[in-house]
C-alpha cells in the first residue's frame, strides 16, 4: 500500500490491506519486522523471533509484501525482510479514529483518546 493522505484512503484500500493483516500469524510476522527496523532481519531470524517458518513464513511475507507492508532483499546468501509501510500502517490508524465519536452525543472531553 502507497503512502497516501488517510482522508484519502478508499474503505476498498483499507479492507485489503486489513484483509492483508487477518491472520494471527501474519501480524506477528509484521509486529517482529516493526520492532527490527529499517534495518529488517533474515528471513532465518524472522522466523525464529515469529515461530513461523519454512512455507508458512513465505506464504504470509507474499501476502504482506503484495499489500505493500513489506519488502523481501537478497543481501548476499541471505534473504532480509524488512516493514516498509510504517505510514501505510499509521494510515490504517487514521482512517478507523477519523471520525471517532463523530455521532457522539456526549461531549468530547469524555472520549479522550490520548
Amino acid at each position: 500500500m502507497k503512502h497516501i493522505d488517510p482522508t484519502d484512503i478508499s474503505l476498498e484500500i483499507a479492507a485489503s490491506t486489513f484483509a492483508a493483516l487477518g491472520s494471527e500469524q501474519r501480524l506477528s510476522v509484521l509486529r517482529c519486522l516493526v520492532r527490527a527496523g529499517e534495518s529488517g532481519l533474515s528471513i532465518g531470524e524472522l522466523g525464529q523471533r515469529s515461530g513461523v517458518t519454512g512455507s508458512t513464513l513465505t506464504h504470509h511475507m507474499k501476502i504482506l509484501a503484495q499489500a505493500g507492508l513489506v519488502t523481501q532483499k537478497k543481501q548476499g546468501r541471505s534473504i532480509i525482510c524488512a516493514a516498509v509501510a510504517f505510514d501505510a500502517v499509521r494510515d490504517l490508524s487514521n482512517f478507523l479514529l477519523k471520525e471517532c465519536c463523530a455521532d457522539s452525543t456526549l461531549p468530547d472531553k469524555d472520549h479522550d483518546h490520548g
